[in-house]
């Protein structure tokens, strides 16, 4: 279950400055720390061997950002260097085309066909991997860990490894917006909140720009800084950042036009779900009166205080409905909802279904997801706040 932080940790927690946050892409490629199991290279051995091999399994409506986040890097260290450092193909359970989240069809081979050694298996989630049940692609990855293959996972594909047995014992990382629900599944796994995880013979990755950090890391490991800076010049990327870097850090919340007692507040909320404080507490926390925090959420994001906490917590709920087999009245416990018809009720405003039947994150019914963000949500939650006014 969800666990209220203390808040006094978080109050006591100093934002650092986005200079010392963002490093240059020459600066983080040079001047690296000592390397430890969480950034060692993907493959030990004191000679590289010449060609680095790649295999990705593709999950339905994977996402063809991510993936291509991690490919590019490999083809311009190809295109750079002028030799075959790293090659890739595309594998899936039966060997038919692959639909990526943009509808984007890719040609794959079917795994029971594929015999070649490969250096590292990575699984691409794709949407409703939570629920990922394949026995056989589950038995495959099994054989290949134990011959000694590197296996990972990009965003949601850290759930296949997981459900395959094949994170016990290591450190990992998912998509933060996973994070809660991977916890609930899974509580003896060392979840990371981390850009990418490299932890002996697993990576994990939590997916978008991230695995253009792995991937540029991974070349300077290789194959030298310079030619990673050259693959860096390539992609126009000016900053690549640390593995350990926290997801939403790495959002840059700091650069936002919020003011810091109001992203103090917002972090409070987030870190307090399961048991809701209640505004006057957040305010006395912030030592900030709580006419003047509402004003700020007002003026930042047209809503009440209570309406934006309101809006963060089903959020988390809509999460855990989707990503765990957790009972509606206990995802209503652990959001912090003392009224389970109230909570359904505001659910279904937020969402337009029910709770019950809202447990698969892209139903194969719906030509695409939907999943709106906190601003949309928060500009209903300001309508339904007026709305209330008016009654």
């Amino acid at each position: 279950m969800l666990r209220p932080c203390c808040v006094e940790n978080i109050l006591m927690t100093c934002r650092k400055d986005d200079s010392l946050m963002e490093t240059t892409a020459d600066e983080s490629l040079r001047d690296s720390p000592q390397i430890t199991d969480l950034e060692a290279p993907l493959f030990n051995t004191i000679t590289p061997k010449p060609r680095f091999t790649f295999a990705f399994v593709l999950l339905q409506k994977f996402s063809m950002f991510s993936l291509s986040a991690m490919l590019e890097p490999l083809r311009i260290a190809n295109y750079c260097s002028g030799r075959d450092l790293y090659g890739w193909r595309f594998l899936s359970e039966d060997g038919k085309d692959v639909q990526a989240s943009t509808s984007v069809m890719v040609q794959t081979q079917a795994i029971s066909m594929e015999t070649s050694a490969w250096d590292a298996i990575i699984v691409c989630g794709g949407w409703n991997a939570e629920r990922y049940d394949c026995a056989e692609l589950f038995s495959w990855l099994q054989h290949m860990g134990r011959s000694g293959t590197i296996l990972g996972a990009l965003e949601t594909g850290s759930y296949v490894l997981a459900r395959a047995g094949l994170l016990q014992g290591c450190s990992a990382t998912i998509h933060w917006h996973c994070h809660t629900a991977f916890r609930e599944r899974f509580p003896l796994i060392d979840l990371k909140d981390a850009l990418y995880v490299i932890d002996h013979k697993r990576m994990t990755c939590a997916g978008g720009t991230a695995g253009l950090d792995m991937m540029l890391q991974e070349i300077r490991r290789r194959h030298g800084r310079k030619l990673a800076l050259e693959v860096a010049d390539q992609l126009l990327c000016s900053q690549v950042r640390k593995a350990e870097m926290p997801q939403k850090e790495a959002q840059s919340r700091q650069q936002s036009s919020a003011p810091p007692a109001l992203q103090k507040a917002i972090e409070i909320m987030e870190q307090n779900i399961e048991k809701p404080l209640t505004i006057p507490q957040i305010s006395g926390f912030l030592d900030f009166s709580q006419r003047k925090l509402e004003r700020l959420f007002k003026k930042h994001f047209n809503c009440s205080a209570v309406a934006f906490y309101r809006t963060v917590r089903l959020q988390e709920a809509r999460v855990l409905l989707t990503h765990t087999d957790m009972s509606v009245l206990d995802i209503c416990i652990a959001c912090g909802f003392a009224s389970s018809s109230y909570f359904s009720k505001s659910y279904t405003n937020q969402f337009g279904v029910h709770p019950r039947d809202h447990r698969t994150s892209w139903p194969d019914s719906e030509p695409t997801p939907y999943w709106p963000g906190i601003s949309t949500f928060t500009a209903a939650a300001a309508n339904a706040d007026q709305n209330n006014k008016r009654k």
